[in-house]
């Protein structure tokens, strides 16, 4: 949530800060503003509520010129999203400005302290006290760097804090806490960032920040303390995304992108890990936990969202290749219960962008009960990467869009190898039988591209429903959780409400919603309950009930009982998940397109949820 830009040391800054915040876009904000040294010893702030084209067309009118700023996209928390509630937030002289993701949590604490003092607040934001106490500081004669420790040591929350001064020159001071934040190094310059897609058209060298790290950039290079202000050592990595690929190529949407990316990063995940000598899987990435793997006993899929339901299909992996018990948790139930973690157990947090605030919470909770930990992230140098034991990156690359497509499917295959890797380790699944189950999975990226030759008969199918208020999705076994991921998609991008649910459970309940108005899309490719879901077709359409089916291409019994069907290729049922998700994503994609919506920025969405 909230995005976050800072330049130090290249000249038309305020050019360069509104295409950082565009390109932060996706993770979601409903104002926007800059801060610039303009050069003449004093600071600009354009602040606008809305879209960034609002606050662009402000800042041409201003004119700031300047080689040094800071610009945030904010997604409102505390105060509606008004321009006085936007950042950069200012200290009553207009001296000094401050961006900030996160929440301060005794900000009005802080807030009744100031007003004590004589502070006029301006804003309804927790922010805004950050800005007044750093002020205070620096007038009582500390530097810039100081005042941020000292004020920031008197924080509660998570935040990501960054400050610049019209009275240092050339100089960005950042603070973080549980909120991410990475550096970028370029020659000449320096910059931060929220999420290293804002960096990559200066630099593909970056410091992702560590919990109480103080950086001060300047256009020389960067300097790292601890929030007592002793220097800290942090190494500077290569980050191998292509600047391209945060682009949407021709497409009018990045979620189509996305979902015509889909085959290639599967691909790309899966290959990643295995012997083609051998055509055998191994995953590397677990050997860090040694013996520690082979004592456990259960396994907890902690997620949030889409990575939920990877989760969900996760477990179906597990259980019925592993033989291990195995638990799927909401991250923001998980944090709050007595879970029994411990060293038998091992937790497995599965997030998009390592960020996931509930996510990380749970990871360090359970780490500190001894539980080994291996966390399934597609973002590289991410807080979770650094924090588990063990790392499975999925390699779905950039993923701009809000809905999230490509890292959800790349997540399956990292479940669906997770548990054909444990099955060899644990003895339940010989080589031979683990390297026979891999010869489909290789295959699957074309079934996929099948699928997705689908496409121009959904958008037909799409026109036909898109007017409906209701959506229910059913599907049984491993699509279950493709049902609830679908009933997902919907909901986010078309603001229609749509349920999920196990095909079974709908006489207990969902079947009172039937009626001729309302679309039921049902999963209907083969597999072991491929009867039972027919049976379901049935009785949806006995109560009028308008059914859109998933099935294999040319299945005709489907085809006699439903409405209208969306095809796919027919493949092993353990993968039938990242084939019969896609229909369903351009299912959503179409009618969302239909209604008008903003596809890439649904409203009260954010790619990174990064506050409770």
């Amino acid at each position: 949530m909230c995005g976050i830009i800072g330049i130090v040391g290249l000249e038309g800054v305020s050019k360069l800060l509104i295409e950082g915040l565009k390109t932060l876009e996706y993770r979601g904000y409903d104002s926007a503003g800059i801060a610039v040294q303009d050069g003449s010893g004093s600071l600009v702030v354009v602040r606008r509520a809305g879209k960034l084209a609002e606050l662009e067309g402000a800042v041409l009118e201003a004119e700031p010129f300047g080689r040094t700023g800071l610009g945030h996209s904010r997604w409102a928390t505390h105060g509606p999203p008004t321009q006085h509630n936007a950042h950069p937030m200012v200290d009553t002289e207009g001296r000094l400005a401050v961006v900030h993701n996160g929440i301060i949590e005794n900000h009005e604490e802080l807030r009744a302290e100031l007003v004590a003092a004589g502070v006029e607040f301006r804003s309804e934001t927790d922010t805004e006290v950050f800005a007044h106490m750093v002020s205070a500081v620096v007038a009582g004669g500390a530097s810039l760097p100081t005042a941020v420790r000292q004020c920031a040591e008197r924080l509660d929350g998570s935040y990501a804090l960054a400050v610049v001064s019209a009275d240092e020159p050339d100089t960005i001071v950042v603070v973080r806490h549980q909120s991410p934040l990475v550096l970028g190094v370029a020659k000449g310059a320096t910059m931060l960032a929220s999420d290293i897609p804002a960096l990559l058209v200066h630099t593909r060298q970056v410091i992702p920040l560590e919990d109480g790290d103080v950086a001060v950039l300047r256009p020389e290079g960067v300097e790292i303390t601890d929030i007592s202000g002793q220097a800290v050592n942090r190494a500077v990595k290569q980050i191998n995304w292509d600047p391209v690929a945060v682009q949407k190529g021709g497409y009018r949407h990045f979620m189509l992108k996305e979902i015509d990316e889909q085959p290639a990063a599967v691909s790309a995940t899966m290959l990643s890990r295995l012997d083609d000598s051998t055509g055998s899987i191994h995953l590397g990435d677990l050997d860090v936990l040694g013996d520690r793997l082979a004592k456990v006993e259960r396994l907890t899929f902690v997620a949030c969202g889409t990575s939920w339901h990877a989760g969900l299909a996760g477990k179906f992996y597990i259980e019925n290749l592993v033989g291990m018990p195995v638990d799927v948790d909401y991250a923001s139930e998980f944090r709050y219960r007595n879970t029994g973690a411990g060293p038998h157990h091992l937790i497995v947090p599965i997030t998009q962008s390592g960020e996931t605030l509930d996510t990380l919470a749970a990871l360090r909770d359970v780490r500190s009960a001894g539980a080994p930990i291996a966390a399934v992230v597609n973002v590289p140098e991410s807080s979770a990467t650094r924090e588990a034991d063990a790392t499975i990156l999925t390699l779905a690359g950039p993923e701009i869009g809000v809905a999230s497509t490509k890292a959800f499917t790349t997540q399956l295959v990292a479940l669906y190898m997770l548990a054909l890797d444990l099955a060899v380790r644990r003895g339940t699944m010989t080589h031979a039988e683990a390297e026979q189950r891999i010869i489909p999975l290789r295959r699957v990226r074309y079934a996929m591209e099948g699928a997705l030759r689908g496409a121009s008969h959904i958008a037909e199918v799409a026109q036909k429903y898109a007017h409906a208020q209701d959506f229910l999705f059913l599907g049984r076994g491993v699509n279950y959780p493709i049902a609830l991921e679908g009933a997902l998609k919907l909901k986010e991008i078309s603001y229609i409400h749509a349920e999920g649910y196990p095909a079974g459970e709908m006489k207990h309940g969902p079947i009172a919603l039937i009626d001729e108005n309302l679309p039921v899309v049902v999963i209907a490719t083969p597999g072991r309950v491929y009867e039972k879901v027919l049976s379901n077709i049935e009785e949806v359409r006995a109560r009028d009930g308008k059914v859109i089916a998933v099935c294999a291409e040319g299945d005709e019994r489907v085809a006699a009982l439903a409405n209208d069907v969306m095809e796919v290729p027919a493949v092993d049922e353990d993968l039938s998940p990242l084939v019969n998700v896609i229909p369903l994503q351009l299912l959503a994609y179409h009618v969302a397109e239909r209604r008008g919506c903003d596809i890439d920025q649904p409203r009260n969405l954010a790619k990174s949820v990064t506050v409770e």
